[in-house]
């Protein structure tokens, strides 16, 4: 029998659980969230790397409308953020609403009934609305590399660790120098035998500054909800000004200099320094955070390698200068493929296109929230909403009021579908690439997850975080084709 719903939400992160949240405080209930996990979290459910926390301060990392004054420090580790987001679930009473263990097959548009058909591992279900919150960091990405997959220990990506592997006295080969392994990395280094770090570009990193949170701090938000916005609002505009960095070279080379003068600090070995220093413009991948990344690398159990791996045979690597290095356990910390979503190969709208088909060869969204062609189909973190300075529930806020208009919009036409004309997302999407196009992200001297096999950009937000706050402050129903 088919389940019957207003909006189905696929996903119970951060985006998932802030529209649910959102549509409940608007008095919306006929709501359900579609999570394929057993538990709600998203990322922060299925990164339990250790050391995994978050990169931007934790007074920005919550919901405007759920704050936490308990955060324990000024950058939030994993399983805080986790809980949180129950705190979330249980704040707004969003448990019955949500289906865990639930995962979406397929979604297809059906024009004569107007509403979304689902096929899910717990049954059929219809909506008339459609909200994706699965985000772009859900497929991790492999390097492609012979003999990888037939690797003779154990192998796990860092977005799913392998906790039952016991790598007290390992020798651990770990891929990859990014967000992920230089906060695993320093761990690693305090209980393996030997950690060999395979490095294809030295990425930029900054001193993090993580420092506890006064229990002062915490009683006085807790009794003072308007001073604890006011810090917020304060540590935003800070954090919304870095974006300078990015857009404006000579300020982008101040904050290399100050880069540079941390790895001195923390690296004297020279050689060592060079391997370490990058060869690209500062924000053309993302920067890091780490006190402890260049300590662990300077340890004797730890050794940075440049030369690129060729192969992987039984329990050794090999790299182009023709060295072999054993290895009990591989750990790659690769990132994701964020340019290709694997919820767009499930999605078919209007006519049986496949979203993913339609995002062939680049993505693309009017305002990074609604494609043509999908009627009543919403994407939250969707095309070119990604910040590299500040934080992303301030997007998925942002777009999550975005949808809002757009239903109360479609109330108002007493319509059953919206989707956005042809000519308005090319118009948008053209002036987007244009701003992209000598940007750092484009031009910058590096290869990065925010451009697609192209070589476009489609996953950047182009500006400041409040410039993206004016581009979906207002619903504009010029933009859109609304079917009675």
């Amino acid at each position: 029998m088919t389940e019957r719903v207003r909006i189905a939400v696929i996903g119970a992160g951060f985006a998932g659980l802030g529209m649910a949240a959102q549509l409940h405080r608007h008095g919306i209930d006929d709501v359900l969230v579609l999570e394929r996990a057993d538990d709600v979290g998203g990322v922060w459910r299925a990164n339990t790397y250790p050391g995994a926390q978050c990169d931007i301060r934790s007074d920005l990392y919550s919901f405007s409308f759920a704050p936490n004054p308990a955060w324990s420090r000024a950058y939030s580790p994993q399983p805080e953020i986790l809980d949180y987001l129950h705190d979330v679930v249980r704040r707004f009473d969003l448990t019955p609403h949500i289906r865990c263990g639930t995962e979406l097959l397929s979604a297809a548009w059906n024009e004569s009934a107007g509403v979304w058909r689902l096929e899910t591992s717990g049954g059929p279900i219809e909506a008339t609305v459609l909200v994706s919150g699965a985000g772009p960091l859900v497929e991790a990405a492999w390097p492609d590399i012979p003999g990888l997959d037939s690797f003779a220990g154990p192998r796990f990506h860092s977005a799913a660790w392998r906790h039952d592997v016991d790598l007290v006295g390992a020798e651990v080969a770990v891929i990859g120098t990014g967000a992920s392994a230089i906060q695993f990395v320093p761990e690693l280094q305090k209980i393996a035998g030997r950690v060999t770090v395979y490095q294809r570009s030295a990425p930029w990193v900054l001193p993090r500054r993580n420092t506890r949170t006064s229990a002062l701090r915490r009683r006085w938000f807790a009794r003072h909800p308007a001073v604890q916005r006011a810090a917020r609002s304060l540590i935003f505009a800070r954090t919304d000004a870095q974006f300078a960095g990015f857009r404006f070279t000579p300020i982008g080379r101040v904050v290399e200099r100050m880069s540079l003068r941390n790895l001195a600090r923390q690296v004297p070995d020279a050689g060592l320094r060079d391997r370490l220093t990058p060869r690209f413009r500062i924000g053309c991948k993302r920067i890091l955070l780490s006190s402890a990344y260049y300590p662990a690398i300077t340890r004797p159990n730890v050794e940075l390698v440049v030369s690129s791996i060729v192969a992987v045979e039984g329990d050794e690597v090999v790299t182009a200068d023709g060295a072999r290095r054993r290895a009990d356990v591989l750990i790659a910390g690769t990132g994701f493929i964020a340019t290709r979503p694997p919820v767009a190969a499930r999605i078919r709208g209007r006519d049986g296109v496949l979203l993913a088909d339609r995002w062939s060869p680049h993505m693309a969204a009017l305002r990074g929230t609604t494609v043509a062609g999908f009627p009543n189909l919403f994407l939250l973190i969707g095309p070119n909403t990604v910040f590299g300075h500040n934080s992303m529930v301030y997007v998925i806020e942002k777009q999550i009021g975005y949808v809002l208009q757009a239903l109360r919009a479609l109330g108002r036409q007493g319509a059953r579908s919206l989707e956005p004309r042809a000519d308005a997302q090319a118009r948008y999407t053209e002036k987007l690439r244009r701003r992209l196009r000598g940007a750092v992200w484009s031009v910058g001297g590096c290869t990065s997850f925010y451009l697609d096999e192209g070589g476009v950009n489609t996953t950047v937000w182009p500006g400041t975080a409040v410039a993206f706050g004016r581009a979906l402050r207002h619903f504009d129903p010029a933009e859109y084709l609304f079917t009675p």
